[in-house]
């Protein structure tokens, strides 16, 4: 259906559609119910997904950070927010949600140089805030694969390593976080380029996955690439370690250091 034809059934303009669509201009619940009726749509648990999404209203922490950041960073923030999993795969930093704030300094500093001190802050600041979906009241249930090249390399010093194997074995003791190391003597992965956030929505086929890339961020929800995603991840789990052997692992290179 084009969008002209879509704006008529709705009473209103091609701009008005083309602005709901591309998520400009909000949508009440009653307009959702009658597009998913236009398009044919009778998914009824998908419908009331979307109704949910379109009129929540929810201001969270992120947008104190509108106009400081760029937009991906509160995008993420707030699709976390709502996820109902959260499920990672890092190969050469520690995940975000794990570092420490020297880790991520050093990791900002490196990557982004020229940024002021007042950015450098604001991104750090932004970083460990997001911690609050698995250390908040009501966590959400969360589970990362690591790399070992994330574990050893040493993006600042010595201390800054030992503090962050710590953090994530302070971490691991709550029972709604998972993490898997991927040994580097793994025999048959060649998964270097499979880091991922896979952000659990409402229903399957609502999920969003964020990659990085070195062009940028991409959030992925079109169902087909979700399927080669959901794929990749289970491929990789199982090129990694249990978690009690993962903790003794992470445990055996804090000594190390």
């Amino acid at each position: 259906m084009k969008s002209r034809e879509a704006a008529e059934l709705l009473g209103a303009d091609a701009v008005q559609m083309s602005q709901i669509e591309s998520g400009v201009a909000g949508v009440s619940a009653e307009r959702v119910r009658r597009l998913a009726a236009h398009y044919a749509c009778t998914d009824d648990a998908l419908v009331e997904a979307l109704i949910a999404m379109a009129t929540d209203r929810t201001r969270g922490w992120w947008e104190e950070y509108r106009g400081v950041l760029p937009p991906v960073f509160l995008d993420v923030a707030e699709v976390e927010h709502h996820a109902t999993f959260l499920r990672e795969v890092v190969i050469t930093h520690v995940p975000g949600l794990l570092q420490t704030a020297d880790y991520a300094h050093a990791v900002y500093t490196y990557m982004v140089p020229d940024l002021t001190e007042n950015e450098l802050t604001s991104r750090v600041e932004h970083r460990m805030r997001r911690r609050a979906v698995i250390e908040g009241d009501n966590p959400t249930p969360y589970e990362t694969l690591i790399h070992e090249f994330a574990l050893r390399i040493r993006v600042a010093d010595r201390q800054t390593s030992r503090m962050q194997l710590r953090q994530i074995l302070d971490e691991i003791e709550q029972s709604h976080v998972t993490v898997r190391v991927i040994p580097t003597d793994q025999d048959g992965f060649a998964g270097a380029d499979a880091s991922m956030m896979h952000m659990g929505g409402p229903l399957p086929r609502l999920d969003t996955v964020l990659r990085d890339f070195p062009t940028g961020t991409l959030l992925i929800d079109a169902e087909r690439e979700l399927k080669k995603l959901r794929t990749l991840f289970l491929k990789t789990k199982r090129m990694s370690l249990e978690p009690a052997a993962s903790r003794d692992f992470i445990h055996r290179m804090t000594k190390e250091l």
